[in-house]
């Protein structure tokens, strides 16, 4: 018993080891599935082990700790876990820079980190950890592709991908720095590779309906539809059987009602169809744009700041409603993974399409007039509703109307029909790395792709794997790893050398937690069913259209499999802000990084924690400041003083027993 003296100050390093062993040792945040109480099950996003937690960590955790608690106290059953998103790219760089196995960094950064997260003060319960590295867990990832496959839900196509001819290995988007590799500053090109996708495509019109999700910020599903991108349009066919092909292609468009504006036709340079349509003398030329337009990333190619540029092939199409043949380019703004890949070009009634024309002096015909035109050229694109012109048996009508018209026209000739378009494509999950979970597929000269089958998981990344300066996969040059028997002729078979995009590890990890060391499947049902959907999630806004998307298409996958009975894995999701400081956001290269642990050594871990707290709205963040956390340590000197305080140095006065009841009983 501390003797009472009003002179004694507040010692948070003695108080914080104090209580937190003794939490540690009455196992007094140990979770139980079977508790009577009502479940609460508050998540925050799991760090990746870069070795160090900052600031940044804390203004995530500590308040979303500070809610968890609070759920406690109200007498819920509160399930508050923590793990380690472990794989993933800058862990394999470490091993090529730091000549370590990625296992061994990434493990002692999780050992670094741990008892870092623990002077936090948090409620977690380490039994329920998940570090998804660990073979017990990716084995479950592996899992999962195998129920995709199955499923149809998985597979494999071809797809642009990066390419180092110096290093000859495919390159992460991470690893291409202003066009050029980061290893060996090389530019860097696109090469087409056959990689693995999940269909997260089926799935477009589902994640469109958050009625599922009982609370989610407003900008979280404005972002999720933008990227989704749901339009309604026709396709619509057009004709090039006079190159004795045999075929028409096809078109998506939102605009049908411009459809007799179409003056050329644009192809993605990427196009199957843009070699066998190339005259010969157009052919050079045509092989010189394609090769730069695989220099760009499809941002800068859609970049609206760029100008459009581009190149006649020699060959033409034909328009079925006039009759018209129109001249085709191809042109970096179209990309093969929208759409068709090939977009019509109606200059009158697009800007993009506009200044396109004006750069090859193509037609520019105005079908959709404004209010007062008089048929002078335009100056810029006509973009607004407006009344039919030169639109043939369409003339006069309402643009409205004559949308209508016109795709009813094109469905009953047979020429295309009403659709959904989406901007969304499906998931390319291939990462042509080795710190990734091994997609679990064989390749056989008999009996082709085949899936490694469920008995053999998990398959092993090798221990034993030789990086190279080039970033190659070790994968691909280990015999052991490489070379295996087919399970089904017993003949010679390769295995699949890409790993999973990490993302799919995050996708799912949430129902880990509620059985971790559960070794008949991914978790347990039971628990699931208890603890799930998660109530709260917490993290940051980045990961709206990646993580948080992905993870409601592997819930809703999941659920029709069989395996979840649920739509929504979170029902509701907080933001928190940035926090900064000097006025900027925390970085190495600004050498701005606040790392907590001074400050907890110094004034406890309550001190950081409530600064944190009332730095300002959660969702709005804050500046960190010096004088403003040495603020709170006087306030929490005070509030000890007070709470030490010699109560016969107190004024004389009558107790009010009622009073004092009524506060024990709030407290």
């Amino acid at each position: 018993m501390v003797e009472r003296n009003h002179n004694l100050r507040y010692s948070p390093t003695d108080l914080d080891r104090k209580w937190q062993e003794r939490w540690r040792r009455d196992s007094l945040y140990k979770v139980a599935d079977d508790d009577e109480r009502p479940k609460w099950y508050e998540l925050t996003m799991y760090p990746y082990p870069s070795g160090d937690l900052h600031i940044g960590h804390w203004y995530a955790m500590a308040p979303a700790d500070a809610h968890a608690r609070f759920r406690r106290m109200q007498g819920y059953n509160v399930l508050h876990p923590m793990g380690f998103d472990a794989f993933g790219l800058p862990a394999e760089n470490a091993a090529i820079k730091r000549n370590i196995h990625p296992y061994k960094w990434t493990m002692g950064n999780i050992e670094n980190m741990r008892p870092q997260l623990n002077s936090m003060g948090t409620i977690y319960d380490w039994d329920r950890e998940i570090i998804c590295a660990l073979p017990e867990y990716y084995r479950w990832n592996q899992w999962f592709f195998l129920q995709f496959y199955n499923a149809g839900l998985a597979y494999r196509a071809k797809a642009p991908a990066n390419w180092c001819p110096s290093c000859q290995t495919v390159l992460a988007n991470e690893q291409v720095v202003d066009g050029k590799c980061e290893r060996c500053d090389s530019i860097v090109s696109r090469r087409d590779l056959e990689q693995w996708f999940l269909g997260i495509t089926k799935y477009a019109e589902e994640l469109l309906d958050y009625s599922g999700l009982l609370d989610w910020p407003e900008r979280i599903k404005s972002m999720q539809s933008n990227w989704i991108g749901r339009s309604e349009g026709v396709d619509i066919s057009f004709d090039i059987r006079e190159y004795d092909l045999d075929e028409e292609f096809r078109t998506f468009t939102t605009r049908i009602d411009t459809i007799y504006g179409v003056t050329f036709v644009v192809m993605a340079p990427e196009h199957p169809l843009v070699d066998k349509l190339t005259t010969d003398e157009r052919r050079s030329e045509v092989e010189a744009y394609i090769e730069l337009a695989r220099l760009q990333t499809e941002v800068e190619r859609l970049s609206t700041e760029r100008e459009k540029t581009g190149v006649f092939i020699g060959s033409y199409a034909t328009n079925h409603l006039n009759g018209e043949r129109v001249p085709i380019f191809i042109a970096d703004y179209a990309l093969l993974t929208y759409g068709t890949g090939i977009v019509m070009g109606v200059p009158a009634h697009d800007q993009r399409d506009f200044d396109f024309a004006k750069k090859y002096d193509l037609e520019i015909r105005t079908v959709i007039a404004s209010p007062g035109w008089s048929g002078d050229q335009l100056e810029q694109a006509q973009v607004e509703e407006g009344i039919h012109v030169n639109s043939g048996p369409f003339d006069g009508l309402g643009s409205r109307e004559g949308k209508e018209r016109i795709a009813d026209h094109i469905e009953a000739n047979g020429l295309g029909h009403r659709t959904v378009s989406y901007r969304l494509r499906d998931w390319l999950i291939s990462r042509q790395r080795y710190w990734g979970t091994p997609i679990p597929i064989l390749y056989c000269g008999n009996c082709g792709v085949v899936p490694v089958p469920e008995q053999d998981l998990p398959v092993l990344l090798p221990e034993d794997a030789q990086f190279r300066p080039s970033g190659e996969s070790p994968l691909r040059f280990h015999s052991g790893f490489l070379n295996v028997d087919c399970p089904s002729c017993h003949g010679p078979a390769l295995r699949e050398t890409d790993t999973m995009d990490t993302f799919v590890d995050s996708s799912w990890y949430h129902l880990r937690y509620t059985s971790p060391h559960f070794d008949q499947g991914p978790f347990d049902p039971v628990a699931v069913k208890e603890w799930l959907p998660v109530d709260q999630y917490t993290g940051g806004a980045e990961h709206a259209v990646m993580h948080l998307l992905y993870a409601r298409f592997f819930n809703k996958a999941l659920r029709d499999i069989g395996l979840v009975e649920y739509d929504e894995p979170y029902l509701r999701l907080f933001n928190q802000g940035i926090i900064i400081a000097d006025h900027h956001k925390m970085s190495k290269s600004r050498g701005n990084v606040i790392t907590p642990d001074p400050y907890v050594k110094d004034l406890g871990a309550d001190v950081v924690r409530a600064y944190l707290m009332f730095l300002g709205p959660w969702e709005q963040g804050g500046d960190w400041s010096d004088s403003g956390i040495n603020g709170m340590a006087r306030w929490f000197n005070r509030v000890w003083d007070l709470a030490y305080h010699d109560p016969t140095l107190l004024d004389n006065g009558t107790v009010d027993d009622k009073a004092v009841s009524s506060l024990l009983r709030v407290t």
